[in-house]
């Protein structure tokens, strides 16, 4: 229900030919990372080619998805969020994230939005929020747009067909594209 506060971080709608895959990058974390990357949170690529967390206004590269790896003790994990300071047996790390631009979203808005958001671009935030016990980002969309000839990190292609969904309510649930994708050049739509 969009009246009430409830994020669930950036989670794949769709994508317009149907098919929303995550992406596996081995080795795409490093050992011992000290930050919690958490399933829906927005990543980005590292100059080093491994997987961070994005924090709000970044150029980013999708939605994390979940990670494997090999512990200190030889036993295989599987989760879908990393834990932070984790380590791990060498070359036995695998992250999956989304990264492909076309994919919709849907992420909760921050606040109050009206069907004028269409089209308009916003940054994330609270970008590192979320829960070790689900392992679920709690990552929302900002309120505030980019403004005409600006831009901000998703841009809102439409509302999210749920019941109890609908422009105006206290946090609506908007479908929207990743604007501000570290791989493909900035367009201004509005």
């Amino acid at each position: 229900m969009s009246a009430t506060s409830a994020p669930f971080g950036l989670r794949p709608a769709f994508h317009p030919s149907g098919l929303d895959r995550a992406i596996a990058l081995a080795d795409g974390i490093v050992s011992a990372y000290s930050t919690d990357i958490l399933k829906g949170q927005p990543v980005k690529m590292a100059t080093t080619g491994v997987l961070q967390v994005a924090a709000a206004g970044d150029a980013f590269q999708g939605a994390f998805a979940g990670v494997e790896w090999t512990d200190t003790t030889g036993r295989r994990r599987v989760s879908n969020y990393w834990p932070a300071n984790t380590a791990y047996q060498t070359g036995s790390c695998v992250a999956y994230y989304y990264s492909d631009p076309n994919i919709v979203y849907e992420v909760q808005a921050a606040g109050t939005l009206t069907q004028a958001a269409i089209g308009e671009e916003f940054d994330l935030s609270n970008t590192t929020a979320g829960s070790t016990t689900t392992g679920l980002s709690q990552a929302t969309m900002s309120i505030t747009p980019a403004g005409s000839g600006n831009n901000a990190q998703m841009r809102v292609i439409n509302l999210a067909p749920y019941a109890d969904n609908a422009w105006g309510d206290d946090y609506v649930i908007v479908q929207a594209q990743i604007s501000k994708h570290q791989y493909v050049a900035l367009s201004n739509a509005i």
